[in-house]
């Protein structure tokens, strides 16, 4: 009988999270219980801890992914354990799931079989309110612009040029576009609205990039919710709105403590998306943790194209973070996706289909050496039908670059499984690396898109639609130009069109749309038809989702 992944994490016995903060060093005065297997860690022991040399900073990220699944989540959790199991102190830090992709097409996301952070059902289903927060500072904005405008609009807002949008932490296609403020005076000034993916809000990047409670203050502060009748930005501080959002945020912005299977601590706090937003956890939290261990995996969404391009060029810009190595993520049946092969047909042996999908791989191991400097290991998530002929076909295209792969099996074994991917990235983290950034922050913007698209992506450039044009202009001239660029892109295809697999080369990126995030402290650029508010699917995972009298729910994954 095959255990479910859900099966699998309540078969094991969590530690008390005290018990997991007193191994960390973490003092009783800057722990907040949320029962037994919980904690928020008080922000500002990083304060606190500052003389503390840091620990070695490993990204994990992957391949393009597929419907054949990568396993990065799941090799991250695994590695920590295996680190541990080594001797070496480590913990992890990751992202909050978000109730979107729960009840969608993705499932959970806090590992899987072996290698798990828990309580999964509780970080999968509310956490500990992290993203509720988020959504109601949001709201409360959305909420006092409209009422500004109710009552005499004295910044005179252009309702027609209003960029803010409310948000839900559900995936939710009949919110895009909507029409609001109906029904008389009383209820409001009509104007088109829409909703966002709460993960998807510039107040989750906010809290993601903030490094205490006055950055917080101020970065809300700088958020523009729109645009007057003379085309000046109106922001977040003009609406006196900043103190109130920050008050909303006040726990949300500590770090959330929990561990893995094998009792390895775990910071897990925000969830921006990647291939919406810039798909990194908090800086709070990894620095915390680089405070609190020798060595702190991280992983950053997608593939090394989107999230880790983020991670760099936004996370590492605005942070000062430095990784040490990265472990790149794949699996034979991925490949052999992006090699032509269907879903039904990936059991059959097909070195072809590897060797035709290898390409999307040594893309992303170029961009990690190459572009970003930076030296890596490939970890093989393992499959019991992988044969040692595809294997092989992997291990000679990655020893050209120089570049060792390694099996994973932490699914199967945890911590265990993963020794020997433990080991190697301890060697190359202790090696000398040539860090860069893709572009310059002096580059315009369109120079940003240009090098984002040509360097990492491996296309021809950009096209830039009228709009977009405009907005760049505006942008530029409104002081924002030296600001990094957060790509809206298909986690599916180097390009933005997810259905062009592997690794294409003739191809330009279309950018629809640029807007200005000045909060957050970076420029969205909306590529293809990428949305900000995902759909479900047509079966969607909430089906199979339930609760028996007992209170054991079934059918996370």
């Amino acid at each position: 009988m095959v255990l479910s992944d859900i099966d699998i994490a309540n078969s094991v016995q969590m530690e008390p999270i005290g018990q997991v903060a007193d191994r960390l060093g973490i003092p009783e005065e800057s722990l907040s219980l949320y029962g037994r297997y919980k904690a928020k860690i008080d922000s500002r022991q990083l304060e606190a801890l500052k003389d503390q040399p840091d620990g070695k900073l490993i990204l994990v990220t992957a391949i393009s992914p597929t419907p054949a699944g990568e396993g990065k989540t799941t090799t991250s959790v695994g590695l920590v354990d295996a680190l541990t199991a080594i001797g070496k102190k480590a913990i992890i830090a990751l992202r909050e799931p978000s109730l979107g992709p729960v009840f969608g097409v993705k499932g959970g996301a806090a590992g899987g079989g072996y290698a798990q952070v828990v309580p999964m059902e509780d970080i999968n289903l509310h956490f500990t309110g992290d993203f509720h927060a988020i959504g109601v500072a949001n709201n409360l904005l959305a909420a006092l612009i409209d009422n500004h405008i109710h009552h005499g609009n004295a910044l005179g807002i252009d309702s027609r040029r209003i960029t803010w949008k409310r948000v839900v932490d559900m995936n939710d296609r009949q919110l895009r576009h909507i029409v609001d403020g109906l029904h008389g005076k009383v209820n409001g000034v009509p104007r088109e609205d829409g909703y966002d993916i709460t993960v998807a809000s510039e107040i989750m990047a906010i809290l993601c990039l903030s490094e205490n409670i006055a950055d917080l203050k101020a970065r809300l502060e700088k958020i523009i919710i729109g645009y007057n009748f003379q085309g000046q930005p109106v922001t977040a501080g003009d609406l006196k709105a900043a103190g109130a959002m920050a008050a909303l945020l006040k726990e949300a912005i500590h770090p959330n403590l929990v561990q893995t299977l094998e009792h390895s601590p775990a910071l897990i706090h925000g969830g921006p998306f990647a291939n919406i937003a810039h798909g990194c956890n908090s800086v709070l939290a990894t620095k915390l943790a680089l405070k609190y261990a020798d060595y702190v995996v991280t992983e950053a969404g997608f593939g090394a194209d989107l999230g880790a391009e983020k991670f760099i060029d936004i996370k590492c810009r605005l942070s000062g973070l430095r990784p040490s190595a990265v472990v790149l993520v794949a699996t034979i049946r991925a490949l052999k996706m992006h090699g032509g092969v269907a879903k039904s047909d990936l059991a059959q042996e097909n070195v072809e289909a590897v060797l035709a999908g290898l390409p999307n791989l040594e893309k992303h191991l170029e961009n990690i050496q190459e572009v970003y400097g930076l030296p890596a290991v490939v970890a093989i998530n393992k499959f019991p039908l992988d044969t040692e002929a595809e294997l092989e076909a992997v291990s000679t295209a990655c020893a050209k670059r120089g570049v060792d792969i390694v099996l994973s099996d932490v699914w199967a074994h945890g911590g265990q499984g993963g020794r020997q991917l433990a080991e190697k990235v301890v060697q190359l983290a202790q090696e000398e690396n040539h860090f860069q950034f893709v572009y310059d922050v002096e580059d315009s913007i369109e120079t940003k898109l240009h090098k984002i698209v040509t360097k990492v992506y491996g296309g021809q450039g950009v096209k830039l639609s009228a709009v977009a044009k405009k907005e760049i202009a505006e942008l530029e001239r409104l002081g924002f130009g030296s600001y990094p660029i957060c790509m809206a892109k298909t986690q599916y295809s180097f390009s933005d069109n997810p259905n062009l697999l592997g690794a294409p080369t003739d191809f330009t990126v279309s950018i629809s749309n640029v807007k200005v995030s000045a909060g957050a402290g970076f420029i969205v650029a909306l590529t293809g038809n990428i949305m900000t508010m995902p759909g479900l699917p047509k079966v969607p995972a909430s089906e199979k989702i339930d609760i028996d009298n007992q209170g054991n729910i079934t059918g996370l994954f």
